[in-house]
């Protein structure tokens, strides 16, 4: 005879002063009216005073022409374009920024942290000096170094180092570029197919490793599709094969893509500084694993290289994503520091703004707001990979 089981009750919550769950729930109130009530006092009284000093207050300059020139800019304006195209373009200059630099400071962060368990003494001991240096020394100091180098310590554009079709000078670095037709547009949204199809196969290929434990080559299959899909895009597009090529003019280097010296060298001053405590990320997570799971992978016949790719970084991973996702935000804030430098990202398109239109409360508001949209979606982001990439277990 089974016995039945007794079905716990549940227990009625009290939202009453006498429960625990009702002061609980009382005092989180308060402390959100509180906190509520004061911001609204806050902003009342700086509406008072700036109305008493006659000062406007209101985002609707945004409507109004800026009328300064931006020196760097990915999106086509005119001196009838409103400061709405003004913080755009700041914005986007940000983001170019921020997201070359998170990929190549996390390349080369991954490549020394991983250096620093390497079994040659020199390359240990340079991989060491690399990050107490770069991370020892204020990024700011680092930007304006960098900033010094491009601009007095490289050739005049007549004298500029040339290697092919690449000019590099005080003028920033000068290279070839395709002009741009259906081909290329197609070629890359090939590329982004190609991507997505590789990486649905390299999910299918872990989980395969994870119920057989047999590796299957998902890198080789990845780079394979992406650039078949590309090259069909490019063929379907009609094969261009034109190229804009850079060339020396009574003034400058003409034609061709340009880098200017304020972005190379906010740039590269963000991208060795990240990736100095990316290094020590991914050192730390690597020192995580223990030693035991490099002798069951030499037990089961991998190599090294295979050990490091199959065993120990997937185990890393939860150790280094949470640390690497503040290292992307200070990356993407650090950027602001180009104001410094005379690059033209959302900070100084902010400060030019407030300086011309006085709205210096709104100006600010409006950075605030886009930073903290790009830290979140970051944070988003990266909370999604540390998720799919967490061990679960079996």
């Amino acid at each position: 005879m089974i016995e039945a089981r007794p079905v716990p009750v549940r227990k009625a919550r009290s939202m009453s002063w006498s429960s625990r769950e009702g002061r609980s729930l009382i005092h989180q109130l308060v402390a959100i009216a509180a906190v509520l009530a004061l911001i609204a006092l806050l902003v009342r009284n700086t509406l008072t005073n700036m109305r008493l000093r006659g000062i406007q207050s209101g985002y609707d300059f945004l409507l109004q022409p800026f009328g300064f020139d931006i020196s760097e800019t990915l999106i086509p304006y005119t001196l009838a374009s409103n400061y709405w195209t003004a913080f755009a373009i700041g914005m986007s200059n940000t983001l170019r920024v921020a997201i070359i630099g998170i990929v190549l400071a996390t390349l080369l962060g991954t490549l020394i942290g991983i250096g620093r368990f390497s079994p040659n003494l020199i390359l240990r001991k340079i991989c060491y000096a690399y990050v107490e240096f770069f991370r020892n020394v204020p990024i700011y100091l680092q930007l304006l170094i960098w900033y010094l180098v491009f601009t007095e310590m490289l050739p005049d554009f007549e004298s500029a180092w040339q290697q092919g079709s690449f000019f590099l000078s005080k003028n920033g670095l000068s290279m070839p570029w395709p002009v741009w037709e259906l081909g290329h547009t197609l070629g890359l949204l090939g590329l982004l197919a190609g991507l997505a199809a590789g990486w649905v196969l390299a999910r299918r290929a872990r989980r395969h490793f994870e119920l057989t434990g047999e590796p299957r080559p998902a890198l080789r299959i990845v780079l394979g599709l992406m650039l078949a899909a590309a090259v069909l895009g490019w063929l379907a597009g009609g094969a261009p094969t034109g190229w804009n090529l850079p060339a020396k003019g009574d003034f400058q280097v003409e034609g061709g893509a340009a880098l200017t010296p304020e972005f190379l060298a906010l740039l590269l001053g963000l991208v060795f500084y990240t990736a100095a405590f990316i290094a020590e990320v991914v050192r730390s997570g690597i020192a995580s694993v223990s030693l035991g799971q490099h002798e069951a992978a030499a037990s089961l016949g991998l190599n090294k290289r295979q050990s490091m790719r199959l065993v120990v970084l997937p185990q890393a991973l939860r150790v280094i994503i949470p640390p690497l996702t503040s290292q992307y935000l200070n990356l993407t804030k650090n950027s602001s520091l180009a104001v410094a430098i005379g690059y033209p990202e959302l900070v100084s398109i902010a400060n030019t703004t407030l300086n011309q239109t006085g709205r210096a409360i709104e100006a600010l508001s409006i950075v605030m707001l886009a930073y903290l949209t790009l830290s979140l979606l970051t944070s988003a982001l990266m909370n999604w990979f540390n998720a799919s990439a967490a061990i679960r277990e079996r």
